[in-house]
């Protein structure tokens, strides 16, 4: 089965690193021209001649902060202006924060908030009347296991994830009418620059593949999974190959999580 996504535009939010990185990359070499955002001009820089090596669709990138609304409107006209329109919205940029609740302040909430939720809303809703024009669209929202499943300490980032998950079906409903499909993927332990720091951080002298092979170990598949494993299933729903799928949280966690 070959996946392609030839003739369409891409906007990945947090492209420069990791999953974000992982998907500019696969959709890319499926064809999609692909226009990469993210905070760092530097890291956008390097992630561009990764991503363009072995593409056959045009690539781009746009520093923008996307926790600020008057920057994804800048942003969003210049990539119109690039490239046309856009088919394809993945908001894919967070990090994730846990703490306590009681040492959660307003405006850690707010950050949060601002990145993983708002920047949806505010990107969905420039993309959504073209998509609607055109009669198709996709827009992936990507979460994580949290949203389903939250734990103790796992604010703010399960709160602010379960509401991205609640846009992604209100979404899905308003837009499969007008061929706008609108799919979650929830994360799990994946292989992201995130653990490489944790791993960093903890200075341990275990290798990076140790440390990994350790945190794999309660995953059911007996590791953690690859960011090409992830991009592929965001590709997939991107394609045509994905027309009746809509609305749906996929897990991408090796059967990780008690939710399904």
């Amino acid at each position: 089965m070959d996946v392609r996504l030839d003739g369409r535009t891409a906007i990945i939010t947090g492209a420069s690193k990791g999953l974000g990185l992982a998907m500019a990359k696969q959709f890319a070499a499926s064809g999609a021209n692909v226009a990469m955002l993210a905070r760092g001009a530097a890291g956008l820089a390097e992630a561009e001649a990764i991503v363009s090596d072995g593409a056959s669709g045009k690539v781009a990138t746009f520093p923008c902060d996307v926790s600020k609304a008057d920057d994804i409107a800048r942003t969003f006209e210049a990539v119109i202006k690039r490239f046309g329109q856009v088919d394809i919205l993945v908001n894919n940029a967070g990090v994730s924060r846990a703490m306590p609740s009681e040492q959660i302040t307003d405006a850690i909430w707010q950050e949060d908030l601002d990145l993983k939720l708002f920047a949806a809303i505010r990107l969905s809703r420039l993309a959504w009347p073209g998509m609607r024009q055109r009669r198709w669209g996709r827009i992936i929202n990507v979460l994580n296991t949290g949203a389903k499943a939250p734990r103790a300490n796992g604010a703010p980032t399960a709160v602010s994830r379960a509401a991205g998950m609640a846009l992604m079906k209100v979404l899905a409903g308003e837009g499969a009418p007008h061929g706008i499909l609108v799919n979650g993927l929830l994360v799990g332990l994946i292989d992201s620059d995130q653990h490489r720091r944790r791993h960093q951080r903890e200075g341990s002298n275990a290798s990076y593949e140790e440390f990994a092979a350790k945190m794999g170990a309660g995953v059911p598949m007996g590791r953690i999974g690859k960011p090409e494993e992830f991009a592929a299933m965001a590709c997939f729903l991107c394609s045509d190959l994905a027309g009746f799928t809509t609305g749906a949280a996929i897990n991408m966690d090796g059967g990780a999580s008690p939710v399904v």
